[in-house]
């Protein structure tokens, strides 16, 4: 086996050689006191090189170190402040997500708002309160990342609830399915933050109106109706899993003019509840110590094309001043294409050139009436269909967020007559398929309180320039 010598040593070994070697030719005395020397000045060399060994391998530990460092920039861990995710060029790393599951209660005040509310109904009592109670299904982003920061610690999910009004003959107890998002308003500190949330879904096991068996109820039409609601609550994280929430909230129950009598249900109340974090961490409750960078956002117009369509009732009034009911459903179709310019990841603005088809539009009723008034023998008529077209212009603004873009607008009709002239306000919840695609539901009202027809589509956006937040 040979023992490789480094060069250096063999470099040494052969000068000092050399150098006794003519020494002890040339000065046989002075030999030996040389070589005492030498021997010192050998042993000094060792010790220097021993020295310069630590200190090349102490170099070598920072420098392992600092590549951990490096390592853990690129994937988002750091040894010293434990497991931590970040921005949008962070490697994905499992449970990006916080799966939530949460109940509350919410006691309410019902508006009275029609006179069967007001107690004109088979009790005559006033139905005054109302209580819900709700299942809840959510995930959140993890908090000191990239998307957090964005979008406020934004959440998710849907949930299931039971509605009572103290009156299950005349109104139901109806049950509700309903998607929600919330999001963070302001932060006091890592655990207690001021939260906003909005819900939107469907109910179903309505008592409606029936002129034979219901005939007081002017307040719902339909077994099935539209459930919109928004609150703000104050969120309190007490410990690594639980969450207790309290706040307040405002409810509207109505079939979106689809069906007669459409006066609607509204409430407003308290909720508590309680949160369980299946996998949150400890590291999530507290501060972190590395701010996440969030990348420029590239400013840029795209373009939302909306097809939609729908069916509505009209009511008539005639010179008595009583509106009747129509006795049956009109259909309405209908385009949006809004330039909107992106300003931030949360906003962007713009315009709406909108057409639409009313079928309800200026329709009228035969002015011979029968002499019994029986409104079986009147005769809705409708115009010709230029007299149920409008071309309208309105100014659009949106608040964008993961999954779900909120949308409202304000408008004018510039082609359009009778019925289609005037203001018109728009309300819209845009749920993202793709990247250019989307669901589009929305809402028309006339002048700020007529209610005039559910927008139910498809929209395509294009020249989206919208960067990708890794989660």
């Amino acid at each position: 086996m040979r023992f490789k010598v480094p060069r250096w040593k063999a470099i040494a070994f052969r000068t000092t050689f050399r150098y006794a070697f003519c020494s002890a030719l040339l000065f046989p005395g002075a030999f030996l006191h040389s070589q005492e020397v030498r021997q010192d000045t050998l042993e000094d060399a060792r010790q220097d090189v021993k020295q310069l060994q630590e200190v090349v391998r102490e170099l070598r530990q920072e420098v392992r170190k600092l590549q951990e460092e490096i390592r853990g920039l690129r994937q988002g861990y750091f040894p010293e402040y434990g497991e931590y995710q970040f921005d949008s060029v962070s490697a994905y790393t499992p449970h990006r997500f916080i799966h939530r599951l949460g109940i509350e209660a919410r006691p309410q005040y019902v508006f009275p708002t029609n006179p069967f509310l007001r107690g004109e109904n088979e009790r005559w009592k006033p139905i005054q309160t109302s209580f819900a109670a709700h299942l809840k299904y959510s995930f959140k982003f993890r908090p000191n990342t990239c998307a957090d920061r964005i979008y406020g610690g934004a959440y998710q999910g849907f949930g299931l609830a039971v509605t009572t009004f103290g009156d299950k003959k005349q109104l139901g107890d109806p049950f509700t399915f309903y998607l929600f998002q919330g999001a963070r308003i302001a932060r006091f500190n890592p655990r207690l933050s001021l939260n906003y949330e909005w819900n939107f879904g469907i109910s179903a096991g309505w008592q409606p109106y029936d002129n034979d068996y219901n005939s007081y109820n002017g307040a719902v039409g339909s077994r099935m109706n539209a459930y919109l609601n928004a609150g703000i609550y104050l969120n309190w994280a007490f410990s690594r899993y639980f969450d207790l929430i309290i706040g307040g909230d405002f409810t509207h129950f109505s079939n979106g003019n689809t069906k007669f009598p459409n006066a609607g249900v509204n409430t407003t109340g308290a909720k508590i509840g309680l949160v369980y974090n299946f996998n949150r961490e400890e590291s999530d409750l507290t501060k972190s110590l590395v701010t996440p960078l969030i990348p420029r956002f590239p400013r840029h117009i795209s373009y939302d094309l909306v097809m939609f369509g729908s069916w509505r009732r009209k009511g008539v009034y005639v010179e008595s001043g009583k509106q009747i009911a129509s006795p049956g459903s009109y259909p309405v179709a209908g385009f949006n294409f809004a330039p909107m310019y992106n300003l931030n990841y949360k906003f962007r603005f713009g315009v709406s050139l909108d057409g639409v088809y009313d079928g309800s539009a200026n329709v009228y009723i035969e002015d011979v009436i029968s002499d019994y008034g029986d409104t079986g023998s009147r005769r809705f008529c409708r115009p010709g269909i230029q007299h149920q077209l409008a071309l309208g212009v309105s100014g659009r603004a949106e608040y964008v967020m993961p999954y779900f873009t909120i949308g409202v607008g304000i408008g004018s009709n510039v082609l359009g007559r009778g019925d289609l002239r005037g203001l018109y306000q728009v309300f819209a919840l845009k749920m993202n398929i793709t990247r250019s695609s989307f669901l589009h539901i929305g809402y028309n009202l006339q002048n700020f309180q007529t209610p005039n027809y559910l927008m139910l589509g498809l929209g395509f956006r294009f020249h989206n320039k919208y960067p990708k937040v890794r989660h």
